[in-house]
């Protein structure tokens, strides 16, 4: 196994069909330094994983080990949403699930917020890397906290970043470039976490 993973990139399907989550995800992982040598791919097409756990943790579980067990492969999952302090924690783990569209989605979260003095939220991602008989081996999370905006501001990124503050930098994700926000926001910060522990679990990928 060892003279097969420092010869071959290792394969690793990202458990997601989403293809900018893919592009997102292979930059990641090839970031450099990373000591990594993967063949990033994507999940079968057609397939959904029903998320029915209670937290992103569970979540992220659910779709790696799914998504390993059916390709055989090492599988790797995101869960990921923002959560809201007046709002109880919503949308949480809900978050794609709030509307059916982003510009619905900011809509329905700034009514919600109407009036409220406090707009502390924060983005979480937890990342799941599942081996290829299904069992999960790592797990990080990422936290970046903001505040909501009145008014949605930038025109980049996509969902709630328009509206999501990030104080230290008094920028919306929506009006960071690529590089700040991988820097600074939570899927950024899981991928600081998970790299190494990759690196320790994959030793012979060469550097």
């Amino acid at each position: 196994m060892n003279e097969l993973i420092r010869s071959a990139p290792l394969p690793l399907v990202i458990a997601s069909g989403n293809p900018g989550k893919l592009r997102e995800f292979t930059a990641l992982l090839g970031a450099a330094g990373s000591g990594l040598n993967l063949d990033v791919r994507p999940q079968p097409p057609g397939l959904e994983v029903e998320e029915t756990g209670d937290s992103f943790a569970a979540n992220a579980r659910l779709k790696a080990e799914a998504v390993a067990r059916l390709t055989g492969q090492w599988a790797l999952a995101d869960d990921s949403g923002l959560s809201v302090d007046a709002l109880g924690g919503a949308p949480g783990i809900h978050s794609a699930r709030y509307a059916d569209s982003d510009g619905e989605r900011i809509a329905r979260l700034l009514r919600e917020l109407a009036g409220c003095g406090d707009r502390r939220a924060r983005f979480t991602a937890v990342l799941a890397l599942a081996d290829p008989s299904g069992h999960t081996l790592l797990e990080v999370e990422g936290v970046c906290e903001g505040l909501i905006l009145e008014q949605p501001r930038g025109a980049g990124g996509f969902g709630y970043d328009p509206v999501f503050l990030v104080p230290e930098v008094g920028l919306t994700f929506a009006e960071m470039q690529l590089d700040e926000k991988r820097r600074l926001g939570h899927r950024g910060r899981a991928f600081e976490a998970l790299l190494p522990k990759m690196a320790t679990l994959f030793p012979c990928s060469p550097a």
